[in-house]
């Protein structure tokens, strides 16, 4: 496997952040997660920033901090935002910058996994599953579209999923 980054798509809820750490353990490799990073550099979460900057400052900080990951760290894997592919400048960056994994989940499994989350600010709504719904439908063609690897992250526990995407990528 090239020493190349490896970063992780995919509809939020769906394990990026607890997949990669298991994968960039599996790997001995540095993990990083876009969201985490931007939280540190801005001092506040994300819920604070979408009400203070709404979406579009949100994912202008987002491209950003992307950039300045993949320019500044070694060969790492990376969690990203769940709508770090609305932007056709960040696919590009992606695909250019190293080998891109899109991890999948049925509907079904994102609402149950986010069905009492309180985190995620696109989700502070009425009606979690028609947003679920919503956004995978914009989404998941860019995922696709962007994506080296499509994997389906339903395996079980973050270990076994990592393991399994592990022997898949070797075979890339």
């Amino acid at each position: 496997m090239s020493e190349q980054h490896i970063f992780l798509v995919g509809p939020m809820g769906v394990g990026k952040t607890t997949v990669g750490k298991q994968l960039a353990s599996l790997l001995h490799r540095p993990f990083v997660d876009v969201d985490a990073e931007i939280e540190s550099r801005c001092g506040a979460d994300i819920q604070w920033i979408f009400d203070m900057e709404g979406e579009k400052g949100f994912r202008e900080r987002e491209s950003k901090v992307l950039q300045d990951i993949i320019s500044n760290s070694s060969s790492s894997v990376i969690a990203t935002g769940g709508g770090v592919v609305l932007s056709a400048k960040n696919r590009q960056v992606l695909q250019a910058s190293g080998q891109v994994i899109y991890l999948s989940a049925s509907k079904e499994q994102l609402n149950e996994r986010m069905r009492r989350d309180k985190s995620r600010p696109l989700l502070q709504v009425e009606d979690r599953e028609k947003v679920i719904n919503e956004l995978l439908e914009v989404r998941d063609p860019l995922y696709r579209d962007v994506a080296d690897v499509v994997f389906s992250a339903e395996g079980g526990s973050a270990v076994r999923v990592a393991k399994v995407l592990l022997d898949e990528l070797s075979k890339h």
